[in-house]
């Protein structure tokens, strides 16, 4: 069995271009990753959450992987921390623990 790919959210505005480098340089990452983009303007607790400071890269978790600029060996670490993680979780099931 193969796990999914780790998801990955982008907290983002329209009009902010560091939000569109990011996106752009999340590209070749797309095959390793899931990617939900979330436009902080969507929401009052969102504006009040983030305000100026996006693009934010986070895991599933919640955990922030990056802010303003793509950190591309930041994310290698997440992505490589989690597909350990799933890989894990997928031996344990199988063995019925």
């Amino acid at each position: 069995m193969t796990p999914e790919l780790p998801r990955l959210t982008l907290y983002q505005r329209s009009g902010c271009h560091l939000c569109e480098e990011m996106r752009r340089g999340l590209a070749p990452w797309s095959g390793r990753a899931q990617l939900a983009l979330v436009d902080v303007d969507s929401s009052p607790e969102l504006q009040r959450r983030f305000g100026e400071l996006v693009p934010v890269l986070a895991g599933l978790d919640g955990v922030e992987i990056c802010r303003y600029f793509l950190d591309g060996e930041r994310l290698q670490r997440y992505l490589a921390g989690t597909r350990t993680s799933l890989f894990q979780s997928v031996n344990e099931s199988e063995r019925g623990q």
